[in-house]
Formats: C-alpha cells, sequence, structure tokens
C-alpha cells in the first residue's frame, strides 16, 4: 500500500483545486448530483480526460479496478477521501520512476482545475466527428465513386448502377428469353 502522505501535503492550497475538479467530474451528467460522490463512470472519464488514464501505463481496466478497490462495498460511488486513495493507487503506475510523494503530486498536478470536457467545447468535438464522417478522402469501396475530387457528391451519376426496371435480376444475360408457352 502507498506510504501515507504528511498531512500537511494534504491540505496544501492545490488540494481545494483537486476537490474542485472532483466535484465537476462528480456531478458531470447528472443535475441533481451533490458533487460529494463520484461514479465509476464519471471517475472514469476524469481519469482519461485529465491524463491519469494514459493507455499505457494506466489503462481502463487499471482505473476499474482502483474504483472498485476503494469503493465502499455495496456503493456505486466514491467519495474524495476514496478518491485521494485511489489516486495514491494510480499514481505509482503512471508515474513509475518518481517517489510516491512525487507522484501523487504530479497525479494531482494533471487534474488541478480541469473540468468534464465538454464543458464549452461541445463545439470542438462535434465538429471533429461531423469532418471526419463527412471527410470524403477517407471513403472506400462503392461509396468513393460518387464523389469527384473536391469531394462534391456526383448525386445520381456517382451511383452508377441505376436501376433496371425490367423485372429482370441485374446480370442475368437471358432478359426477354423466357418461354411464353408455359
Amino acid at each position: 500500500s502507498a506510504p501515507s502522505l504528511p498531512t500537511s501535503y494534504l491540505h496544501s492550497t492545490s488540494m481545494s483545486e483537486v476537490e474542485k475538479a472532483f466535484r465537476k467530474f462528480a456531478a458531470y451528467g447528472d443535475k441533481s448530483a451533490s458533487g460529494n460522490n463520484m461514479t465509476g463512470k464519471n471517475f472514469s472519464k476524469m481519469c482519461k480526460e485529465c491524463g491519469v488514464m494514459d493507455g499505457k501505463a494506466v489503462t481502463s481496466t487499471d482505473v476499474d479496478i482502483v474504483f472498485n478497490k476503494v469503493k465502499t462495498k455495496g456503493a456505486r460511488t466514491i467519495t474524495f477521501a476514496e478518491f485521494q486513495q485511489a489516486m495514491k493507487e494510480l499514481c505509482g503506475k503512471r508515474f513509475k520512476d518518481k517517489s510516491p510523494e512525487e507522484a501523487l503530486q504530479a497525479v494531482y498536478g494533471l487534474i488541478e482545475g480541469k473540468e468534464p470536457g465538454n464543458v464549452g467545447t461541445t463545439k470542438a468535438t462535434k465538429a471533429g466527428a461531423v469532418e471526419r464522417l463527412t471527410d470524403t478522402s477517407k471513403y472506400t469501396g462503392s461509396h468513393k465513386e460518387r464523389f469527384d475530387e473536391s469531394g462534391k457528391g456526383k448525386g445520381l451519376a456517382g451511383r452508377q448502377d441505376l436501376t433496371d426496371n425490367s423485372g429482370y435480376v441485374g446480370g442475368y444475360k437471358g432478359a426477354g428469353t423466357y418461354d411464353q408457352t408455359h
């Protein structure tokens, strides 16, 4: 288990910044939340957005394991005290080459003053997703035939397989050869 920190450190000014961030993430997505308890989903979001979870040293699995380890049995959320415990667990993984105190300080440094990612940045993320989806240069297969070089749609002309309404299956060579006597 991580060595306990000198209490003077825990009450340093930055702690209130960490607590503020904790409360913002804890209340994220839940209008009625007090901000005192954080769900696993929001804990994971916070770790991801603050860079505690980097996908290498600390993965989402690590975050889930630690969350379940520090929370009270049967509870679905963690308190700020349990959150601090979780950070002690994760900081050693995230900053392997630092002492426990330094690692914890580094993790808290990532968290200080942060708030959930889509506060005030919704436009940027939405635009990004739509641009990715509408970037025709990334299209493959039959879809890429539907756009010219500039990315303008060709409309119906881009769909070469315009429907043949003769009632025969496409590619059927014997259209019109059905023997009438049957």
